[in-house]
């Protein structure tokens, strides 16, 4: 897999701040989320390697395995533990110093280093080389409704059951790593991680651009001109409006709050936004259109 750039994709520079990340995140998740670009499969794709790159880099810890590793931060944490025990074994051997009276170098790790990523590991004259696991991917269907709340899940993996949490908000094409969970290691070698890409299916009315939700919400021409109550439904349940007399078709308002929740920000939600589309009465009694024209020469 070809290295990805994740400051490239969010348009930052490595000394970007947190609330750099944060912004350039939510303008190009609205602008390439696939339900604003239905038909282009680009958009798709770029969206997911948005959701990747915030993952990363909205994580300090991610962060800094990302701009020390580089393509390998996810197995940073073996790799430095390998190299330390690499380095005692060798210091054990020479003194801390080459056969040339050079000191340890981090070339001498070059062949250690390919081989914590998928190569065997040489552990000395004599001993069985160890094997990292290899890491596997799934994908899991959730509803808008199910990455509404925080719920558990048991997926199944090479026959082997797993438990999970899946936090409230998480995104259409999001991924997670769960460590430890891939493929067995060989000779006491580290196992190696599941990646589990979320596809998420809108079962609902509303239209979801990262953490707001978008719906239209008919009212009739009655309420609109003379104001009055209307009853809607969000994710959490009804709730009741009041509508403001001589309310134009298409006007539109926000609900603060009544969103999507923030992915691991518990008790913070987007918003809603409703627009009114005022519905023109059908099917008039004789009576009624006398009135209508009553008003229209007045």
């Amino acid at each position: 897999m070809a290295f990805v750039d994740y400051y490239k994709i969010l348009g930052l520079e490595k000394n970007a701040t947190e609330e750099d990340v944060k912004k350039a995140y939510r303008k190009l998740a609205r602008k390439y989320h696939p339900d604003l670009n239905p038909h282009d499969k680009n958009a798709n794709k770029t969206f997911q390697q948005i959701n990747e790159a915030n993952e990363v880099l909205s994580d300090p810890e991610k962060r800094k395995k990302y701009d020390q590793y580089g393509e390998n931060w996810k197995h940073g944490d073996e790799y430095e533990k390998a190299r330390q025990a690499q380095e005692q074994a060798y210091s054990g051997r020479h003194g801390g110093r080459t056969h040339t009276g050079e000191a340890f170098s981090e070339g001498d790790f070059s062949d250690f280093f390919q081989s914590m990523f998928g190569g065997a590991q040489g552990t000395g004259r004599g001993r069985t080389s160890a094997y990292r696991g290899e890491d596997y991917n799934a994908e899991l269907h959730l509803n808008l409704t199910d990455a509404y709340t925080t719920h558990q899940q048991v997926i199944t993996v090479n026959d082997k059951k797993i438990r999970i949490t899946i936090a409230a908000g998480v995104e259409d094409g999001q991924t997670i790593r769960l460590k430890g969970h891939g493929g067995a290691g060989v000779n006491n070698g580290p196992n190696g991680d599941l990646y589990i890409t979320f596809k998420i299916n809108n079962n609902t009315s509303f239209n979801r651009v990262g953490n707001d939700l978008y719906a239209t919400v008919p009212v009739d021409l009655y309420t609109a001109v003379l104001g009055g109550d209307i009853t809607i439904d969000t994710l959490s349940g009804k709730i009741k409006l009041k509508v403001k007399h001589e309310t134009q078709n298409g006007t539109k308002i926000r609900l603060k709050g009544k969103g999507f929740p923030v992915y691991k920000s518990e008790g913070h939600f987007g918003d809603l936004y409703i627009t009114y589309n005022v519905k023109i009465p059908t099917n008039l009694t004789s009576r009624q259109k006398e009135l209508f024209t009553e008003l229209s020469k007045m």
